[in-house]
């Protein structure tokens, strides 16, 4: 999660996100109040219910449009103009990031239900730009819409991170091959800063701070086949392997992010120095270690 990060009341969000445990159901999410206006105040009515006489209700073929006069633009003033239009638009983002973090590193637990209220108090921020970051993390597969309680973080267990590394196997490493092939050498070498920005990240040990650099590199990689849709796809699945098992190991350690991200380097050595079977080798290597 990004540091110093504002919500919408102007507090800062400072520091990794400790997202509260909630075994309780909680009450209905609250709806958004909506002014209604009673018809007797939009139109007259004499005694009886009925217009008053002297201004009887036009028919169709009675109605002749006036002419009006021009309509000018509201003139906005100063604080208006200052004020940044995409501000709930970024709020919502900062959450979504924050919670993707708090699923990489176990905060949000498997199969517990957690309410967009609580979740805004615990931000700093209204309940609506949590309930729709929640929405966004929905669609992802994440979690879960519980009616009336708020949202169920999705339980999975090594099977399905198999199918993930089986698929993401199947699209990426003939890619990769293809373009091992017809990318030259200094377009790899390119690539170096990014691959070894993966090794500094995975020597802090914190696990979301490498997953956004794995899925980095990864991209970087994949983008060279100037394909955008595979790109999209390939990063939905990278990010749903992240996700911690239901009943296993809280994540990997150190030491297997390391171990993980030199295989970044030692591939991007290998693309460069254009030897094929080395580049084979270590392409399913990685994906067999769902890196």
């Amino acid at each position: 999660m990004k540091q110093g990060t504002q919500g919408s009341t102007g507090t800062e969000i400072t520091g990794p996100v400790r997202v509260p445990s909630q075994a309780r159901a909680h009450g209905a999410l609250p709806e958004p109040q909506v002014e209604r206006t009673r018809a007797a105040d939009a139109v007259p009515k004499a005694r009886g219910g009925r217009p008053p006489a002297e201004h009887p209700l036009p028919t169709p073929s009675s109605v002749v449009p006036a002419e009006q006069p021009p309509v000018s633009p509201p003139s906005v003033s100063a604080e208006h103009r200052a004020r940044p239009l995409v501000q709930r638009a970024s709020v919502r983002g900062q959450i979504v990031d924050a919670l993707r973090t708090a699923l990489v590193t176990g905060e949000l637990i498997p199969g517990e239900v957690y309410s967009a209220p609580v979740l805004g108090e615990r931000f700093g921020v209204s309940a609506t730009p949590v309930r729709e970051a929640m929405q966004q993390l929905a669609l992802e597969g994440a979690v879960e819409v519980v009616p009336n309680r708020g949202f169920r973080v999705v339980e999975r267990g090594a099977r399905e991170l198999a199918e993930l590394a089986e698929v993401r196997a199947l699209i990426e490493v003939p890619v990769v091959l293809r373009l091992a092939r017809t990318v030259p050498a200094e377009r790899w070498a390119e690539l170096r800063p990014v691959a070894e920005a993966t090794v500094r990240a995975a020597s802090t040990g914190c696990r979301a701070t490498y997953a956004e650099s794995d899925r980095a590199f990864h991209r970087a990689v994949l983008a060279l086949a100037g394909n955008e849709q595979l790109v999209q796809i390939a990063d939905d699945l990278h990010r749903r392997a992240q996700w911690p098992l239901t009943g296993g190991p809280a994540a990997r350690g150190r030491a297997e992010l390391v171990a993980d991200a030199a295989e970044h380097t030692a591939l991007l050595d290998a693309l460069i120095a254009g030897i094929p079977d080395v580049v084979r080798a270590l392409v399913g290597e990685h994906f067999t270690g769902v890196g």
